[in-house]
């Protein structure tokens, strides 16, 4: 995972890298090592911290907790305060520079947002954290690369599957990419080999189990998409 991409003029001044050594490391680590952000967007906040603690068991080292999910925060900071350097957590669908203070203050070190907006990038920066902006075409993953993205979240991907991913690959080969939305596990491995440098996965991995959900299910799911990437669980 390169993070080479620095922010374009204006979008920060107290962080020129878009996150703190210690942030931009253990994100790097977390992706590098699983390939996988496990994206946890739920009705209800009623199982979130379980689901959270059999992902981090089964080996899923970086996960997305969406802000419009219930109780969000509250379990961004209950897992950082269980896993601590074990898992790297971030929160998704970032709208505002308010959001981002909240993600920072509960103890997020990555956040995902689904677009490219300049205010929630310069915030990000100045915060120290790694980001994720959504993009789908070229123009718009080479803004998200100006902002200083960690990697770009293409979304949705299943609207050019992995041969999107490699065709964009081709003339943007600096920016990291991760392909997001209908990441099913037969996927996985032809969208790595298409260039991707990690893949965000909601409901393929996490299935019903915010719901409720057999928990040693999700497990299963965790350790079958982990070992398509190649990462030992």
């Amino acid at each position: 995972m390169r993070s080479t991409n620095t922010p374009q003029d204006g979008a920060s001044e107290s962080s020129a890298a878009g996150s703190t050594p210690e942030s931009g490391t253990l994100l790097g680590e977390a992706l590098r090592s699983t390939r996988v952000v496990a994206i946890l967007r739920g009705r209800s906040g009623d199982h979130i911290d379980a689901v959270v603690d059999t992902l981090v068991d089964a080996g899923v080292r970086c996960l997305e907790i969406t802000m419009n999910t219930p109780g969000a925060l509250d379990a961004v900071r209950g897992a950082a305060q269980r896993h601590g350097t074990s898992a790297t957590v971030g929160v998704g669908t970032v709208r505002t520079p308010e959001q981002v203070d909240r993600a920072a203050e509960a103890g997020a070190r990555f956040v995902v947002a689904p677009d490219t907006d300049s205010d929630v990038a310069a915030r990000v920066h100045a915060r120290g954290l790694g980001y994720f902006p959504g993009a789908f075409t070229a123009s718009e993953v080479t803004t998200a690369a100006k902002l200083g993205a960690t990697a770009v979240k293409i979304f949705p991907a299943s609207l050019g599957g992995p041969g999107y991913i490699r065709e964009l690959r081709a003339p943007l080969d600096d920016i990291d990419l991760l392909p997001t939305g209908g990441v099913t596990l037969d996927l996985v491995r032809p969208y790595l080999d298409a260039g991707a440098c990690g893949l965000g996965i909601g409901s393929p991995l996490l299935g019903d189990a915010l719901d409720g959900g057999d928990l040693g299910e999700l497990r299963r799911r965790a350790h079958a998409f982990l070992a398509e990437t190649g990462a030992a669980a």
